[in-house]
């Protein structure tokens, strides 16, 4: 049998060049994190449909596939797809010497990536809501001495300034404190998401004061994000997302009336389908 990191080059490979993706950087990161570290002892439960199977041993080689993988069954919470990961975080281009703040860690896999990207001269703050698995976070992150966690909830303390903040939950719309929080040039990336269905990964980057580009990633679905909900919000995007493509998305405004360039329009944000002014 091949070595486990022959599965990992593999794995890391097929993943980030299945999303379009040549970046050696995100290659070598995933290559690098062992994502058995990450996910408890096996066999592991891996979610199928709305359901899980046991994998057929303890063997980590398995975890080298596209698959999720259950973190806490019980409440829906699983270790995101890597291959949607790949395409997320390959979008923002997290760079060494970056700060991050990765809302929604879980037991911290893709926070590890992550700081891998930004490495030591970076910095990755690590929000998790979940007492249990910030815990577990904080457990599995300690040898990397560019990450802090904690175990909060994203939308009610303030987050620090950064240059890429990359969210691991639905939100129905972009907190304030989010879009304040990029530096220029600052890259958000969340899940923008209706109460029901799936919606769309959006990335958000800050050109100006009040200037900010936008554009649809892919479409996903992803467990609610605590606090960035309401249900106005997620009727009005629901409107938008089964009346028009969101790939026409090209920027988000705020503080301004909307136009005939409305894609969806929030309480003091809107997404337009024109480029940034």
């Amino acid at each position: 049998m091949n070595p486990i990191q022959d599965y990992r080059d593999f794995y890391a490979n097929y993943i980030v060049r299945s999303e379009g993706s040549s970046n050696q950087e995100l290659i070598a990161a995933f290559a690098t994190v062992q994502r058995e570290h990450f996910v408890g002892k096996g066999p592991w439960p891996i979610s199928v449909g709305s359901g899980y199977m046991t994998t057929i041993s303890d063997d980590p080689r398995l975890l080298y596939q596209d698959i999720l993988v259950g973190l806490a069954t019980d409440r829906g919470i699983n270790n995101g797809q890597p291959s949607l990961h790949a395409r997320c975080i390959s979008a923002c281009e997290p760079r060494s010497g970056e700060s991050v703040v990765h809302i929604g860690a879980g037991t911290g896999y893709y926070t590890a990536i992550l700081a891998t990207l930004v490495g030591v001269s970076g910095s990755v703050a690590a929000y998790e809501i979940e007492n249990d698995l910030a815990d577990r976070a904080r457990s599995n992150l300690s040898h990397l001495p560019n990450v802090t966690v904690l175990n909060a909830s994203a939308t009610e303390v303030p987050v620090p300034m950064a240059d890429v903040i990359y969210v691991n939950a639905g939100a129905t719309h972009p907190p304030p404190s989010w879009l304040d929080a990029l530096n220029l040039g600052g890259r958000l990336v969340f899940p923008l998401t209706p109460n029901d269905g799936p919606g769309c990964m959006l990335m958000v980057t800050r050109l100006g004061d009040t200037r900010y580009a936008a554009s649809a990633i892919m479409r996903v679905a992803f467990i609610p994000c605590v606090g960035a909900r309401d249900d106005a919000s997620s009727k009005t995007l629901a409107v938008a997302l089964g009346a028009q493509s969101h790939n026409t998305v090209r920027s988000l405004r705020r503080g301004t009336p909307p136009d005939n360039s409305a894609w969806c329009v929030g309480k003091d944000w809107w997404l337009s389908t024109s480029e940034a002014e």
